[in-house]
């Protein structure tokens, strides 16, 4: 099985997305993550784009519980701060029923 290389501050962000849900964390799909190192004069930290896909016959109603009022959300990430979160473009519909979510996001250690 191949696993993704999610660093500790990926991870963390990735569960408190999932968790703004409030579903099982097997109803929420990674379809795709790219994480940058990110570093000002003072601060260090990562930039993540995230890609989530939400199968089933209410994927529109998890899709909204998950980002309404997402760039003014306090999530919870372990020794992180999320200094910054939007999505990337508006969540779209698929053919299937899905729907999916584009979410960048910044991160600096505390």
């Amino acid at each position: 099985m191949m696993k993704l290389g999610l660093s500790p501050a990926a991870a963390g962000l990735l569960r408190a997305l999932i968790g703004r849900a409030g579903i099982d964390r097997d109803r929420i799909l990674l379809s795709d993550y790219r994480s940058f190192d990110w570093q000002s004069l003072t601060f260090i930290g990562e930039r993540h784009e995230i890609d989530l896909r939400i199968p089933g016959p209410d994927a529109e109603l998890l899709a909204r519980r998950l980002t309404d009022g997402l760039a003014d959300a306090e999530l919870s990430v372990p020794g992180q701060i999320v200094a910054d979160i939007a999505l990337r473009s508006p969540p779209s519909a698929n053919l299937d029923g899905s729907v999916t979510i584009c979410v960048e996001s910044l991160t600096v250690s505390e």
